[in-house]
C-alpha cells in the first residue's frame, strides 16, 4: 500500500472509524472496510439510507483484534449451538436482543446480499430469534456471528440453550413498563376525583397542585412506557405501511401535548388520567398477545403438545415414551416414515434420512454407522435404532413445522384483516378529526382545535387492538385441553371457512386396532419371523396389527427394504425377496376380493396367503357423517373398496367414497375439488396423505400415540378426540363471530365518544369514562363470550 493510498483524516461514513485506505469508496463516501461498505450498498438499494440522518455514523464496526467471539471455533461449542448441520449447509437458531421494528427484520432478512454464503434468514418478531441457514465452507459460525455484530445485532449466545428454553429475559421490560404505567394510571385517578366532583374556591391552589402532580406522573407512562408504539409508528412509516400503531401512537402524543396545555396554563385539568390508561390497559393487551404468539407457536408445557410417542427399547423391548419424557441416552427405534424427534447416534441400521422437513431438500440422505443424525430428519427405509444424545426440543419441532417450506399463502389471512382494518381506521379516523376542524374553523379556532385533538383521543383503537389476541388467547386454550393442536391463528378462520371435508381411511376413520384378524395361510416359524420383522420396519397401523397379531418374534437382519404408499413393503431376508400388501402389489393381479380389508404374503416368489381385518372405525364416525347436510363430505383412500356396504351409512354415495387412489391421485383430487370453488379440509393419518395435506386449504394429521405427523398439516388432531371434530367446526365458527362482534363493540364505543368529539365539548370525565371502559368491555366480552362457545359446544 502507498502513501497517498493512506488518508489522515478521513472517517467512515458508516462506523466513524479512521479510514486507513482511499480504495473502498462510493457515492464519494468512504469505509474503513468492506462489511461497511456492503452494509452501506444493501441499504442504499433499498432506500433507507435515513438510517444515517439520525447520527453522523449510525452504524458499528467489527474490532478486528476482538477475541469475543473466537470460542466460536471450538468444535464442542458449535455442536451444542447449531440445529442441523451436513456436508455444505449448517441451520443455526440466534437470541438477538436488539430487534425491536420493522426495519431490523426487513435489514435482517437481507443478510444473504451482504454476504452471499448466507442461504436465507427468517426472523421470528415477536420472540427475537433469527433463524439462518448458510455454507459453512464459506462462512464459518463465529464469521456469522461477527457480521451480525458488524451491523449492530450481535446475538446474545449462552450455552445454556437460550433458544430452545426461550429464557423470557428479553430486553423490552415490558412487565415493567406496565408496573410503571399502572402506577401512574393508579395515583392520577386517585388526584382527578377531586377534579371530578368539583371543588370549593378555597380549594382551587389543589386543583393547580394536583395538575402539576398528574403532570409528572404522565411524563414516564409517555417517554417510558409508550415509548414502543412511537418507535414503531415512526419505523412502520420509513417503509410506508400505515398499520394500528400510528393511530395508538398519535393518540397518545395527542393526549400528552393537550394535557400538558390545560395543565401549564391552567385552562382546563387536561387528560392525563385517559392517557396512563390509554398506556396501561395497550401494554396488558401487548401482554396477553406475546403470551398468545408464544402459545401459538406451540410453547407450551409438555402435557399439551404433539400427541406423539417414540419407541424405545427397555429391556430388548419396545416401550412407547411421550416426548416429554425422552432423555439423553434413551436408544429408539424410527421406522420407515417417522420423524426423529431428538438429535442422535445411529446404532442400527440402514439410515436414508429425508430432511426436507429441515432444509427443503427432498434427496435421502445416507448415514453410517455411529454418525449422528439431527432433529427434524424422517426415515425413508427399514426401522433403525439410534441412541439419543440432545433432549428433545418442543421449540425446534415447531419452528421445523413453520418451515417455510410448508407455508401456506393463506396462513396470515387473519393478520390482514386486522392490517386492513387498522388502515381504514386511521384513514377515517384522521379525515373525521380534519372536518370537525375546519367545519368549527369557521367560527371558533379553539373549539375546531379541541374538536380535532378529542376525535383523536376517544377514537383510538386500542380495544380494536385487543380483540383478536384476547379472543385466539382463549379460543386455542380450549382446543388445546381437548387435544387438537393448530399450528398458527389464521387456522381457526381457515377452519370456519371449510365447505369440503376429505377423509382418509386407514388410520384415520379406523382406530389401527382390530379384535377380529384372520390369518388365511399356513406359516412355518421362519416365515413367521420374516413377516414380523419386515412389519415392524413399517409405521403402518395394518403392520402394526399384524405384528401385534405374531406376537413378539425373533428380528432378522434385513436388506433392500422399500415401503411404496397404498401399495405394500418389500424387502430380501435370507436372500428370499419378500412382498406384503394389497393383492395386485403381491401377486400382480386381484381376484374375488372378500368385503374385508386384506394384507397378502408372498415369500421366495411362494404365495402364501393373506391377513384379513374386520377394522374397527373410530368412535364418533357418526358425528362426522351428521356434517353432509352442511359440507360436501368424501372418503379418499388407497385400499381396494371391499368395506363400501360398510362406510356406506357414513358417506351416503358410492359417489362420496373414492378407493384404490395414489398419493398423487390423492393430491389430484383435492385440487379438483378447489378448481371447483371448494375450501377443502383434508384429514389424513400423516403417512401417505402428506401431499394431499399440503395441497388443502386446511390439513389436519390423525395421530394415535405414534410419531408420523406431516410437516404440511396446519394442525394436529389426538386420535381420542376424533369424535369432537363437529363441535371444533362450530367453535370456530363461534371465534370468528366472536372477534367481528368485538369489532363492532369497539366502533358503538368509538362512535358514541365521537358523538361528543366532534362538539368539541369533550369533557376529560367523558374520555376518561370512555377509554377503559371500552377496553375493560373487549376483554371481558371475548374472554366471556369464547368461555360461553366453548361450553356450548360441550368443548370445556
Amino acid at each position: 500500500m502507498t502513501r497517498s493510498n493512506i488518508l489522515e483524516n478521513t472517517t467512515c461514513y458508516h462506523c466513524g472509524d479512521d479510514c486507513k485506505t482511499e480504495a473502498i469508496t462510493i457515492d464519494e463516501k468512504h469505509f474503513c472496510c468492506t462489511g461497511c461498505k456492503s452494509v452501506y450498498q444493501v441499504l442504499a438499494q433499498n432506500k433507507l439510507c435515513n438510517y444515517y440522518n439520525y447520527n453522523d455514523h449510525p452504524g458499528t464496526t467489527r474490532d478486528h483484534t476482538d477475541k469475543r467471539f473466537a470460542y466460536l471455533s471450538q468444535p464442542a461449542i458449535i455442536s451444542e449451538l447449531i440445529d442441523y448441520t451436513d456436508q455444505q449447509k449448517t441451520i443455526v437458531t440466534f437470541y438477538i436482543p436488539q430487534i425491536h421494528c420493522s426495519s431490523c427484520l426487513w435489514l435482517l432478512e437481507q443478510l444473504h446480499k451482504i454476504n452471499p454464503a448466507v442461504y436465507y434468514c427468517r426472523v421470528d418478531f415477536l420472540k427475537k430469534q433469527l433463524n439462518i441457514k448458510f455454507d459453512h465452507n464459506q462462512i464459518s459460525l463465529q464469521q456469522l456471528v461477527e457480521l451480525l455484530d458488524d451491523i449492530g445485532y450481535e446475538p446474545l449466545i449462552s450455552l445454556q440453550d437460550i433458544i430452545k428454553k426461550q429464557n423470557s429475559a428479553t430486553k423490552d421490560n415490558l412487565v415493567t413498563k406496565i408496573a410503571v404505567a399502572g402506577f401512574c394510571f393508579g395515583n392520577v385517578m386517585l388526584l382527578s376525583f377531586p377534579e371530578y366532583f368539583g371543588m370549593t374556591v378555597a380549594e382551587q391552589s389543589f386543583k393547580n397542585f394536583f395538575g402539576l402532580l398528574n403532570l409528572l406522573f404522565i411524563l414516564p407512562v409517555v417517554f417510558y412506557s409508550g415509548s414502543g408504539y412511537f418507535i414503531a409508528a415512526w419505523q412502520n412509516l420509513r417503509n410506508k405501511v400505515l398499520n394500528i400503531d400510528f393511530p395508538l401512537s398519535l393518540g397518545i402524543a395527542v393526549l400528552f401535548i393537550r394535557s400538558v396545555t390545560e395543565i401549564v396554563t391552567r385552562s382546563g385539568a387536561g387528560f392525563a388520567d385517559t392517557l396512563c390508561g390509554l398506556v396501561f390497559f395497550l401494554l396488558v393487551g401487548k401482554f396477553v398477545q406475546k403470551k398468545t404468539y408464544h402459545h401459538i407457536s406451540f410453547e407450551r408445557d409438555y402435557r399439551s403438545f404433539f400427541p406423539v410417542a417414540v419407541q424405545v427399547i427397555v429391556d430388548k423391548e419396545e416401550v412407547p415414551v411421550s416426548l416429554a419424557d425422552l432423555t439423553t441416552g434413551h436408544r429408539i427405534v424410527i421406522r420407515n416414515n417417522e420423524i426423529i424427534p431428538a438429535d442422535a447416534i445411529l446404532l442400527k441400521g440402514e439410515a436414508l434420512v429425508d430432511f426436507s422437513f429441515v432444509t427443503g431438500e427432498a434427496i435421502p440422505i445416507s448415514k453410517t454407522l455411529g454418525e449422528i443424525i439431527y432433529a427434524g430428519g424422517r426415515q425413508t427405509g427399514q426401522a433403525i435404532e439410534l441412541e439419543v444424545i440432545k433432549p428433545v426440543s418442543q421449540s425446534y419441532l415447531t419452528q421445523l413445522w413453520n418451515n417455510e417450506a410448508f407455508t401456506r399463502k393463506q396462513d396470515n389471512r387473519m393478520q390482514t384483516f386486522n392490517e386492513q382494518v387498522s388502515k381504514y381506521f386511521t384513514v377515517i379516523l384522521l379525515i373525521i378529526a380534519f372536518a370537525s376542524f375546519f367545519f368549527w374553523l369557521q367560527t371558533d379556532f379553539k373549539r375546531g382545535l379541541a374538536a380535532f385533538t378529542a376525535v383523536l383521543i376517544v377514537a383510538c383503537p386500542c380495544a380494536l387492538a385487543l380483540s383478536t389476541p384476547f379472543t385466539m388467547s382463549a379460543a386455542l386454550g380450549v382446543f388445546d385441553r381437548n387435544r387438537f393442536y393448530l399450528k398458527n391463528t389464521a387456522v381457526v378462520e381457515q377452519l370456519a371457512a371449510i365447505d369440503a371435508i376429505v377423509l382418509d381411511k386407514t388410520g384415520t376413520i379406523t382406530n389401527g386396532k382390530s379384535n377380529q384378524i384372520e390369518l388365511n395361510a399356513r406359516l412355518t416359524k421362519g416365515q413367521r419371523q420374516m413377516i414380523y420383522t419386515l412389519c415392524m420396519n413399517s409405521g403402518h397401523p395394518l403392520s402394526r396389527m399384524i405384528c401385534i397379531y405374531l406376537g413378539n418374534q425373533q428380528r432378522l437382519m434385513v436388506s433392500n427394504y422399500q415401503e411404496i404408499a397404498g401399495k405394500g413393503i418389500s424387502a430380501e431376508i435370507n436372500g428370499l425377496n419378500i412382498r406384503i400388501g394389497a393383492e395386485v402389489f403381491v401377486r400382480g393381479i386381484a381376484l374375488n376380493p372378500l368385503p374385508l380389508t386384506q394384507v397378502h404374503l408372498l415369500i421366495g416368489g411362494q404365495y402364501l396367503g393373506y391377513f384379513s381385518f374386520m377394522q374397527q372405525y373410530r368412535k364418533g364416525l357418526s358425528n362426522i357423517a351428521d356434517l353432509r347436510r352442511n359440507y360436501q363430505l368424501h372418503l379418499l383412500s388407497g385400499d381396494q373398496d371391499q368395506e363400501t356396504v360398510a362406510l356406506l351409512p357414513f358417506f351416503g354415495t358410492t359417489a362420496n367414497m373414492h378407493f384404490d387412489h395414489s398419493p398423487q391421485q390423492k393430491l389430484d383430487f383435492i385440487k379438483a375439488l378447489q378448481q371447483k370453488g371448494k375450501r377443502v379440509m383434508m384429514i389424513g393419518d400423516g403417512l401417505n396423505d402428506s401431499g394431499a395435506l399440503k395441497q388443502s386449504d386446511l390439513g389436519i394429521a390423525v395421530t394415535d400415540n405414534v410419531n408420523n405427523f406431516s410437516p404440511g398439516s396446519d394442525a394436529i388432531l389426538d386420535g381420542t378426540s376424533f369424535d369432537k371434530l363437529p363441535a371444533f367446526f362450530r367453535f370456530s365458527k363461534d371465534t370468528v363471530k366472536i372477534i367481528h362482534f368485538s369489532f363492532f363493540i369497539s366502533l358503538t364505543y368509538n362512535l358514541i365518544g365521537l358523538s361528543y368529539a366532534i362538539t368539541g365539548k369533550l369533557s376529560p370525565l367523558t374520555a376518561a369514562i370512555l377509554m377503559p371502559v371500552s377496553t375493560v368491555t373487549i376483554i371481558a366480552f371475548t374472554s366471556l363470550a369464547t368461555h360461553f362457545a366453548a361450553k356450548r359446544r360441550k368443548l370445556i
